[in-house]
C-alpha cells in the first residue's frame, strides 16, 4: 500500500482551516487508502517561545482530536513525535546533507524570523532547522505521498532534494516522497482577514473558528465574517475573497462546489446563515467523540503508546540504514543483533 505521512503542531488550539484543509481527508480517505501514519509533531513547537505545560497540554488535546475527528487506531499508526527517538536521529544525519542556503531561502522561517524580532526575542537555531526535522518526520517510514496545504508544499520539496542528494551520495536509502493537494478548501482563510490562512499559532479573535468552539461561538464568528462590496453572491477567489472563502468553507462542509452554491444565494446574510450552521453540524460529532475522549484518557494514552510502538518498529530499520550509508560504526549490540537475525 502507498503510505502517507502527515501531522499537526501543538502549537495552538486546532482550527476549522486544519479539519476541512487536512484532517477530514485523513479520516474519510488516507487511513483507508494507505498505510497511514498521523503524528503529534511536538518537536516542531520548541522552536519558538513557548510554556512547556501548555505544549503537554495542547499536545494531549491534539492527540484526542486526531481520534475524534475518525481517526481509527486499527486502520492507520497516531503517535507522538517526541515518543519515537529515529526522528531526532534522522535529523541530525540530514542537517549533515542540507545547506544553510536552503533552509534560509525557506518562506517560514523568513517569516517567523521576522515576527520573532519584533516582538524583541531571538531567533533560535531550531526555527532555522526545523525544515530538516520535518524532512526527518517524512523519510523515516519511506513515505510516498505528505498530504499538505500549499504553504507546506516546500517543506515536502526539500523533503524530496534531501532524499535525492543522500541517495546518490551515500547509495539508495529514502523513498522520494511527493506532495499531494486537497481540491476544496486547501487553505481556510481568516474570517476577518481573508488575505490570510485561519492559522492556530500566532492568531487570535474573532477570525478563527476553533474545533471546540460551542456552538453559539462558532454562528457568532461566521456572521460576522467579512465580506466584499457589491451585493451580487458571486465566486470569485481574487477579487471576491471573502465570500469566497465563505462559499469554500460551506461547500467542503456539504460536499458541495463553490461556484455552484454561489448561484443559490441572493444575499450575504443568506450565504452567512447557512455557512454558520454547515460548520456547527460538520464540529458536532468531533466535539461529542472528543468529549467521550475526555473521560476516558487512558484509551487515549493506550493509542499514542502502541502508535509509537507501531512507528519505532517501521522508522528503525530505514534510520539505521542510513547510519551505516553514511559512514557511522554500527553499535557493538546492533551486530550482535544482526548475528543473531
Amino acid at each position: 500500500m502507498t503510505r502517507v505521512f502527515s501531522g499537526v503542531k501543538p502549537t495552538g488550539n486546532l482550527t476549522l482551516g486544519n479539519y476541512l484543509g487536512a484532517m477530514q481527508r485523513w479520516a474519510a480517505v488516507d487511513q483507508h487508502q494507505a498505510d497511514a501514519l498521523f503524528c503529534v509533531v511536538d518537536l516542531h513547537a520548541l522552536t519558538v517561545e513557548h510554556d512547556p505545560a501548555r505544549v503537554r497540554r495542547l499536545s494531549r488535546q491534539a492527540a484526542s482530536l486526531l481520534l475524534a475527528t475518525g481517526l481509527d487506531p486499527e486502520l492507520c499508526t497516531v503517535f507522538v513525535q517526541s515518543h519515537v527517538d529515529e526522528h531526532a536521529r534522522l535529523s541530525y544525519l540530514l542537517e549533515c546533507v542540507a545547506a544553510d542556503g536552503e533552509m534560509r531561502r525557506m518562506i517560514q522561517y523568513r517569516e517567523k524570523a521576522v515576527r520573532e524580532r519584533e516582538r524583541g526575542g531571538s531567533v533560535r537555531l531550531s526555527l532555522l532547522t526545523y525544515p530538516v526535522l520535518m524532512a526527518a518526520d517524512i523519510l523515516a517510514y519511506g513515505t510516498d505521498e505528505v498530504p499538505v496545504g500549499d504553504d507546506q508544499a516546500q517543506h515536502v520539496e526539500l523533503a524530496r532534494d534531501l532524499a535525492v542528494r543522500f541517495n546518490r551520495r551515500y547509495g539508495y536509502t529514502f523513498v522520494v516522497p511527493r506532495a499531494t493537494h486537497p481540491t476544496v478548501a486547501t487553505r481556510v482563510m481568516n474570517l476577518q482577514d481573508p488575505a490570510s490562512k485561519m492559522g492556530k499559532s500566532e492568531d487570535v479573535g474573532p477570525g478563527i473558528v476553533y474545533l471546540l468552539d460551542e456552538p453559539d461561538v462558532v454562528r457568532k464568528k461566521v456572521l460576522r465574517a467579512v465580506t466584499d462590496s457589491g451585493r451580487e453572491v458571486v465566486y470569485d477567489r481574487e477579487a471576491r475573497p471573502g465570500l469566497a472563502n465563505l462559499l469554500e468553507i460551506l461547500a467542503a462542509c456539504t460536499g458541495g462546489n463553490p461556484s455552484e452554491l454561489s448561484g443559490v444565494y441572493e444575499s450575504y446574510g443568506a450565504l452567512k446563515k447557512d455557512t454558520a450552521e454547515a460548520v456547527v453540524e460538520v464540529l458536532r460529532p468531533v466535539q461529542e467523540r472528543h468529549k467521550a475522549l475526555c473521560a476516558d484518557p487512558g484509551y487515549v494514552e493506550e493509542v499514542l503508546r502502541d502508535g509509537a510502538e507501531r512507528a519505532r518498529a517501521m522508522a528503525r530499520p530505514t534510520v539505521d540504514a542510513a547510519y551505516r550509508a553514511i559512514g557511522l560504526l554500527p553499535a557493538a549490540a546492533d551486530i550482535e543483533v544482526a548475528a543473531q537475525g
